[in-house]
């Protein structure tokens, strides 16, 4: 029951923007209201609750109930003078408003002594006789109105739940599904393989992705201006996030760039890449799928292998890091393209970029569907499959095996990338990002097993015209295995153009999604970070972005720019991201704290996480990411590429290139304890303390003179 009553004699207009505005404490503070919601004209009275946040456009209040309420209300607003309207209190005496009530952290108890009468700013509490034991006040408030707008603008949130998800799966989903996963599962133990994959997924990769969307959803903050709220001193971490994003796209970017080129090579009668009598062929070119008795050599190449190398990359006009060429203007067209296609996708922000992975996010999956079913058909498929998912249980006892499986669910899953973080940033507060989390590993993980029997029904199918052994066939790794070994197999099928066109427009839409939310982490961590500045262009910003990852990939677009693509996969990401996953664990669970984290993901979902989720969090998951980085540092992987074996100078500025990003972090830690006043121990304390708690979804209220 709310009492005391506090009736409000006239109406207050009051423009809500749905940041940072205050709770009212359930049972007794009840704030009473009236509000039209966007789409339509009715008007309804009852108390305020979460499910208004967000809908009501223009709020009035009508009733106030509980002076410490009043008290608050006027201690955080200035008035200006209008004409008010006369309004009828329509609250009865002592009437029940806990159902709707809404909590706020640090709003005085009943308990609380409040001087009635004595208001902040000029207001005045006069008592007025009451019936019964409830005593009623009024609040004498002549010619005034009130005029609340939040502390920031109100921030977008996703027009569907189904756009959220399917961004974050499109993110999840990317090329590294498609070659890297069925590559390392047939290297190491084939079916075997899934077990430890399996339970890696389960105590690493899946507890660490829960974390990055509970930390978005509940702060609404990106990757650089939520740890305030966190663990200042570890800020850093944003802008290596920030950095390696970038990196990132400079090289990944390029990839589409080579698929886009092969798309629009793929609109003739005959595949480009089928024979051996093209301007760019070599005399070792042998096409063993139109010629009989064709003997296959140790130098033999095919006219897949000589387009990719020697038509799309021209790689043999370059020796390589230390001479890369020129660059390739048929690659700039090309990214400049895929640039232009990015940007107009993401400079509005998630409203747009919702709409898009509706066709980005869905299409791989029809794609990948009529590839499985054609390529089961060929001979020779069961083949692949058999070669795929044959166990080798004793590949279970090596340590290579286990590290594969770590590495390749955290770099499928993506924490660390600062992406989940953006994205569930524009979820709505209740939204269940538990359920999201597991939905969206499930998806990711299957579609991993599934496009290892795209791929290797097809390589089956190449091994039975060869004559080979499928090992032969599969030796390829990475973008080879799509560019030639595929390639090659989709351009001797009957319908092969079919088949090439909607194969390389799935490569590209399945590139598309990650760099729309490896850029949109970017971006929402640099305007989250400096409203002030970038609020209002953000369409600017976001040019300047593409305009930067558009010249830090010219590089990659030389005739040597494969190298570069290869040193930057391996050395630029890999190890900075790890790093940055496992302080972000340590930040969180050990210096905000895991009770506080639970106690958030209570408040946002309506219960706590059970003792599995705490264990993984606090222990499980920073030994898996120190059991990776140090297997990456004790075996760094050995680059080679084609016929060419790296420098050992190419590993220093490997390492250079992921120190540089990695650098923000000790950087950022000296420069908070420099700035911050007091004694050593004093500027440790408040660097590890969050600078201000979050206000769940409508905090405080300010109102300014109008």
């Amino acid at each position: 029951m709310c009492t005391p009553v506090v009736y409000i004699k006239y109406v207050w207009s009051v423009q809500l923007k749905w940041k940072n505005l205050p709770y009212l404490r359930a049972g007794q503070n009840c704030l009473f209201i009236c509000y039209s919601l966007p789409s339509t004209a009715s008007r309804t009275n009852r108390a305020l609750n979460r499910g208004d946040i967000g809908r009501a456009q223009r709020i009035q209040f009508r009733f106030l109930a509980d002076g410490h309420q009043r008290h608050l209300l006027a201690n955080r607003m200035e008035i200006t003078s209008l004409n008010p309207q006369k309004q009828p209190s329509l609250h009865k005496d002592g009437e029940d408003c806990q159902e709707n009530g809404i909590l706020q952290k640090g709003v005085p108890t009943p308990g609380d002594k409040v001087e009635s009468g004595q208001i902040p700013n000029g207001y005045s509490g006069v008592l007025s006789p009451g019936a019964g034991d409830d005593t009623q006040y009024s609040i004498q408030v002549a010619t005034t109105a009130l005029v609340a707008e939040g502390h920031q603008e109100e921030r977008e949130t996703w027009g569907k739940k189904m756009d959220f998800l399917l961004s974050v799966i499109g993110y999840a989903v990317d090329l590294g599904n498609v070659w890297r996963f069925p590559y390392v599962c047939y290297q190491n133990g084939g079916g075997a393989f899934l077990i430890p994959y399996t339970i890696m997924a389960i105590f690493g990769g899946i507890p660490l992705f829960y974390m990055e969307l509970v930390l978005g959803q509940y702060h609404r903050n990106g990757c650089i201006s939520v740890w305030k709220k966190i663990c200042p001193i570890f800020k850093g971490i944003g802008y290596t996030t920030c950095i390696i994003a970038l990196y990132t796209a400079f090289y990944y970017n390029t990839i589409m760039a080579w698929a886009l080129y092969y798309l629009i090579s793929s609109f003739t009668a005959q595949l480009p890449w089928t024979n051996c009598e093209n301007p760019w062929n070599t005399a070792n070119c042998t096409n063993y799928f139109s010629e009989d008795n064709i003997t296959w050599t140790p130098h033999s190449t095919s006219p897949a292998e000589e387009f990719y190398t020697r038509h799309i990359l021209q790689i043999h006009r370059s020796t390589g890091l230390q001479d890369l060429g020129s660059i390739s203007w048929q690659l700039v067209l090309c990214i400049t393209l895929i640039f232009a296609v990015i940007y107009f996708s993401i400079w509005k922000g998630v409203k747009t970029s919702g709409k898009v992975v509706w066709v980005t996010a869905t299409f791989p999956y029809i794609v990948l569907v009529v590839l499985l079913v054609r390529g089961a058909t060929l001979p020779g498929a069961w083949r692949g499959v058999l070669f795929y998912l044959e166990p080798n249980w004793q590949k279970l006892l090596e340590t290579e095996v286990w590290v594969a499986a770590a590495s390749q669910i955290f770099f499928s899953l993506g924490p660390g990338f600062g992406v989940l973080l953006a994205f569930a940033s524009y979820n709505k507060f209740n939204n269940n990002c538990y359920q999201d989390a597991l939905v969206t590993s499930a998806v990711n993980c299957m579609t991993s097993l599934l496009s290892g029997f795209v791929i290797f029904t097809v390589l089956g199918y190449m091994a039975e015209m060869r004559k080979e052994d499928v090992s032969e066939v599969a030796k390829d790794a990475g973008p080879t295995l799509l560019f030639i070994a595929y390639a090659e197999a989709i351009a001797n099928m009957p319908a092969s153009t079919f088949f090439a066109i909607i194969f390389f427009l799935m490569l590209i839409t399945l590139g598309l999604d990650s760099t729309f939310a490896g850029l949109e982490a970017v971006v929402t961590g640099v305007l989250d970070e400096f409203p002030h500045i970038w609020s209002k262009r953000r369409e600017l910003f976001v040019l300047g972005v593409i305009i930067t990852c558009f010249f830090g990939s010219l590089a990659t677009l030389t005739f040597g720019g494969a190298y570069v693509v290869k040193l930057l996969e391996e050395y630029a990401t890999g190890p900075a991201v790890l790093t940055v996953a496992l302080l972000e664990a340590i930040a969180v669970f050990w210096f905000y704290g895991i009770t506080q984290f639970c106690s958030d993901v209570k408040e946002m979902l309506g219960f706590s996480p059970g003792w599995f989720w705490r264990i993984c969090w606090v222990v499980i998951s920073p030994l898996f990411l120190l059991f990776v980085i140090f297997s990456f540092l004790m075996s760094p992987p050995q680059l080679r590429l084609f016929q060419y074996n790296y420098p050992h100078w190419s590993v220093i500025l490997g390492y250079c290139i992921g120190t540089s990003s990695f650098i923000c972090i000790p950087t950022y830690m000296i420069y908070q304890l420099v700035i911050t006043p007091g004694t050593l121990k004093e500027r440790v304390i408040k660097s590890i303390t969050p600078e201000k708690p979050t206000e769940t979804p409508c905090g405080d209220i300010r109102l300014n003179t109008a």
